[in-house]
């Protein structure tokens, strides 16, 4: 794996001089498609400025730990607005390097994997999660049983911290001559994790963001940024909507409504610059 490939390269921070906001019509949308992928509709367009302080809010007492690759890391702006919005803690444990818990057989998967278990172990003890949600990676490479021992790990870490886990598929991306000869691989993770979640009695879920996404990385409402693999702002903001919105319902809170976070300052991180999100 090259570390500066599309899915897994550093993003470098520099300072940004304006703040990119969504447009009320964007967001709108962002919170129409996450609910319709529910069932639901959306509630018209959202207005700026109606943020509440964190004073304000009132906890849950959900405590989120969101984990998984740099696609997951280019969602977690949005993520950690949209769950604290509505009273959730929230740490982004995401890596721009990779990000998998699978091992595999694969030289660099073993290192990595070995060092994303090191920093999961470090986050739950300082963190104390109630959730640790997982976003499979585009590097979860390995058969169903190294896939499996992986997620069955997982699981019973989280259980033993007192938490759930919840797995989440990756969106769909542009598969590559770097991924496609992994693309088999790509395939049975989620397959994989949902039977981990069916079978772990009630201490792991499976949400589908199938239901956002779809499953063709070139349709539009993939909504990926020009790389094929990443999100944008507004992509972002419907997975964050989409992802409080189920989270919510397993773990009995009410999501925040969309203008009291889609606006924010999460709308301005570096790595949407990376993406040329703004451009």
């Amino acid at each position: 794996m090259n570390s500066n490939h599309r899915s897994g390269f550093p993003y470098r921070r520099t300072r940004r001089p304006f703040r990119y906001t969504l447009t009320t019509a964007a967001a709108a949308a962002a919170l129409g498609v996450a609910l319709a992928g529910c069932g639901g509709q959306g509630t018209g367009a959202p207005a700026e400025g109606n943020s509440k302080t964190t004073s304000e809010v009132k906890p849950t007492g959900t405590k989120v730990l969101w984990v998984g690759d740099s696609i997951a890391g280019a969602e977690a702006p949005a993520v950690g607005a949209a769950l604290k919005a509505g009273g959730v803690e929230f740490k982004d444990a995401s890596s721009d390097g990779g990000g998998t818990l699978v091992a595999g057989s694969e030289k660099v998967t073993k290192m990595i994997a070995a060092g994303t278990w090191k920093r999961l172990a470090e986050n739950v003890e300082s963190f104390r999660p109630t959730v640790v949600a997982y976003q499979i990676t585009t590097y979860d490479w390995g058969s169903r049983d190294q896939q499996r021992a992986a997620y069955e790990r997982l699981v019973k870490t989280a259980k033993d911290a007192g938490a759930t886990t919840v797995f989440v598929p990756a969106p769909p991306i542009k598969v590559d001559a770097f991924y496609s000869k992994y693309a088999s691989q790509m395939r049975t993770a989620p397959q994989v994790a949902m039977e981990v979640a069916t079978n772990g009695g009630g201490a792991a879920v499976f949400l589908d963001a199938a239901q956002l996404w779809g499953t063709d990385a070139s349709a539009k409402k993939a909504q990926r940024a020009a790389d094929g693999i990443h999100n944008c702002q507004q992509g972002a903001a419907a997975f964050a909507a989409w992802f409080a919105t189920e989270l919510g319902k397993k773990k009995g809170f009410t999501p925040a409504p969309a203008d009291t976070w889609a606006n924010g300052s999460w709308t301005s991180d570096d790595r949407y610059i990376k993406l040329k999100c703004d451009r």
